[in-house]
């Protein structure tokens, strides 16, 4: 099936007088009020699950531990057309809790980086409240105002809010179950693999833009080597501290990483990379030096890279490197996520483009330079044609100040959040091509 220009106006207008701006605003200071580090999503999924249950959808909790859970609620078609999913992630960059957040994430605890909403006139603020949890609020909102409006669609319109979309391992203590599988899209594959593979699917994630691909991620260990001996015997002894090296290598590494997306830009992304953490030593000794300290990065990568291609790269570089430093160094892989990519002219991104564009007003033009992963991959590697749209970040802080990278992440405005919640509704429509019953009036 082919999507179509856009759907009637009308019915646009008739399903988003149910997006009120009070709707939005319930929807967002709920889900941001609710703690939902990776790993420990379920109490979320059982408030979106319970919202929507009492707004006309069918849901379901699919709980992949007592930890651990996605929500779905499904607003059911007639079963004679196609069926799209509109997804959004549940959990958090950090986690609000200063134990494991400080001093990594900033010197201190700042009010946007904890599970409680603020509003200050058209922002809201808190942790999540861009991303992901505005995205997910919009995603409730747009399902809960197509079944509202009662309009009669040939496919189900599944809302899909997967658990484990960041990119992140298990968060230690945040009351997981032990299972290592907790992040990295966890949630998005469980949710098709267990009855909700669809036709189509759009994604929720920031980017005022349409994407039909993104860069996939390869997670590195860079082992260098030393020599565990102690402070009183560094003049008597052999010496070599692998702590000193590593941070050469680290550096060195940095540089060469500031070429890599250079080499590597295709199409519509340019995969970049970063030395994130650096491990070693026994902290309660501080009188000795380590055997081995370990070096990790994320390097993201195009749909032209593989990762054990990625692999030997790194792996040359750091033969150059070693060299130079007379050190022996390795490379392991510890994760990988594929890139991926929709077709342009797929249904589901041409009803996404002219869904954009009749809400921008504006031509919409392709983003280019990319570097961000979503769970998009996972929807694609599962065989489901996906968009991603998303909000544009935050710009003036309610104080005026400037936004950096994590209050970017932990504010949202209602008004492009209205948008975006329009954008989805004319994507979905656009591609079932709703029916418009007798006129109902609004509550």
């Amino acid at each position: 099936m082919t999507a179509r220009t856009g759907p009637d106006d009308k019915l646009v207008a008739r399903v988003m007088q149910f997006a009120t701006r009070d709707l939005l605003e319930e929807a967002v200071r709920g889900v941001v009020g609710i703690a939902s580090p990776t790993g420990h999503e379920a109490p979320l999924a059982e408030w979106i699950s319970s919202q929507l249950a009492g707004r006309g959808l069918t849901t379901r909790i699919q709980r992949l531990d007592p930890w651990q859970a996605n929500a779905v609620g499904v607003l059911p078609g007639r079963g004679d057309g196609p069926s799209v999913l509109l997804y959004a992630p549940l959990d958090t960059f950090t986690t609000g809790d200063p134990e494991r957040d400080l001093p990594w994430a900033g010197p201190v605890m700042r009010t946007d980086m904890l599970a409680r909403a603020t509003v200050h006139g058209h922002l809201v603020e808190g942790l999540g409240a861009g991303n992901p949890k505005g995205h997910a609020a919009c995603v409730m909102v747009a399902c809960e105002a197509l079944a509202a409006a009662g309009v009669a669609l040939p496919g189900d319109v599944v809302a899909g809010f997967g658990a484990g979309g960041m990119p992140s391992f298990a968060v230690d203590g945040a009351g997981a179950s032990g299972r290592a599988n907790t992040g990295h899209g966890v949630g998005a594959g469980f949710l098709l693999e267990r009855g909700f593979t669809t036709d189509h699917a759009v994604i929720a994630k920031p980017g005022w833009h349409v994407s039909h691909e993104e860069v996939g991620l390869v997670w590195l260990d860079v082992l260098v080597p030393g020599i565990h001996t102690y402070v009183g015997s560094r003049h008597r002894l052999p010496y070599r501290n692998a702590v000193a090296v590593a941070g050469e290598v680290a550096s060195r590494l940095e540089s060469w990483l500031e070429g890599y997306a250079g080499r590597h830009e295709h199409a519509t992304m340019k995969p970049q990379g970063v030395v994130s953490s650096i491990q070693g030593g026994f902290e309660r000794l501080a009188a000795s030096t380590p055997a081995m300290v370990r070096i990790r990065l994320d390097l993201r990568i195009t749909t032209q890279q593989t990762p054990p291609g990625v692999v030997r790269e790194v792996a040359r570089e750091l033969a150059r490197i070693g060299r130079e430093l007379g050190a022996d160094l390795r490379v392991e892989q510890v994760a990988a996520i594929p890139a991926s990519r929709t077709p342009p002219d797929a249904p589901v991104v041409r009803a996404a483009v002219a869904a954009w564009e009749a809400v921008a007003g504006a031509r919409h033009e392709r983003v280019l330079a990319n570097s961000g992963a979503t769970d998009a991959n996972i929807l694609r590697m599962r065989g489901v044609p996906t968009a991603r749209v998303g909000m544009p970040k935050v710009v003036v802080a309610p104080d005026g100040g400037p936004v950096d990278f994590t209050r970017g992440m932990n504010l949202v405005d209602l008004r492009e959040m209205r948008r975006l919640t329009e954008v989805l509704v004319r994507t979905v429509l656009g591609l079932v091509d709703g029916d418009v019953p007798p006129r109902q009036e609004i509550d």
